[in-house]
């Protein structure tokens, strides 16, 4: 009986399905990262040192390896025992070349990388976050620290790193303008912005004049008035512009 060249270990775990029998088996492997690429490996039952044959390394060098499984775990191959490619659920498998590893955790999956350092994009797209989440270490006892995707994160403090992922803290700074709350990008906001702000839609009036008076601002003075040209730092939250449209004879 003749079998198919190769099977693709991914598609039969998203169809459900067993192997089949095949001269070679198709899966997904990184090296030092989360970059995949196809390899085959001859056997349905590899060892670690197969798979990294297979992806044209030298299987006597030191290397770790790990299965990602499709839980989000990552699972320890050991070089010299085989991985059942049959019933794991996984298809993507990570090399490191390094001789010890660096465990955390992320929304509770055990994971583990190769290196001590790792950028934080690394953790969002282990979480595969949407546009609206963000990746935090969580802190015990403490307020839980943001991981930006370029920040470079050290594995070998003493412990385990737990990572969580949570809506993104809100960016910018929250002002009160004629009693609608406004979103402003930096802390120096002048009195051109909050007259945009306050009147969107209004357009250039020669005999139209704007007042404005603040208050609870970070600067000193904390309140007073605003006039053209000028600006005011203000709060992270809570500054408080009133803006008045004056129409003159």
């Amino acid at each position: 009986m003749k079998y198919p060249d190769i099977d693709d270990v991914g598609d039969a775990i998203r169809e459900g399905r067993a192997l089949r029998e095949a001269a070679a088996y198709r899966i997904r492997f990184g090296l030092d990262g989360l970059n995949f690429r196809n390899i085959n490996v001859p056997d349905p039952v590899p060892t670690g040192r197969q798979i990294l044959a297979s992806a044209g390394l030298d299987h006597r060098t030191d290397y770790i390896l790990y299965a990602y499984l499709d839980t989000g775990d990552f699972e320890d191959v050991r070089l010299d025992e085989t991985f059942d490619l049959r019933g794991k659920g996984a298809e993507r498998f990570i090399a490191f070349k390094s001789d010890r590893d660096f465990k955390f955790s992320l929304n509770d999956c055990q994971l583990a990388w190769g290196h001590a350092n790792m950028l934080g994009s690394v953790l969002y797209d282990l979480a595969e976050t949407s546009s609206d989440d963000a990746v935090f270490l969580e802190v015990r006892g403490g307020e839980d620290l943001l991981i930006e995707p370029d920040d470079r994160i050290n594995l070998d403090a003493p412990g385990i790193e737990r990572f969580i992922t949570a809506p993104k803290p809100q960016t910018g700074y929250i002002i009160l303008v004629n009693s609608v709350e406004e979103t402003v990008p930096d802390k120096h906001v002048t009195f051109e912005q909050v007259v945009k702000l306050s009147h969107p839609n209004a357009p250039p009036e020669t005999n139209v004049k704007f007042s404005m008076t603040y208050r609870n601002a970070a600067s000193l003075p904390h309140a007073g008035e605003l006039g053209e040209g000028g600006s005011v730092e203000v709060k992270k939250k809570g500054t408080i512009f009133n803006v008045t449209r004056t129409v003159q004879s």
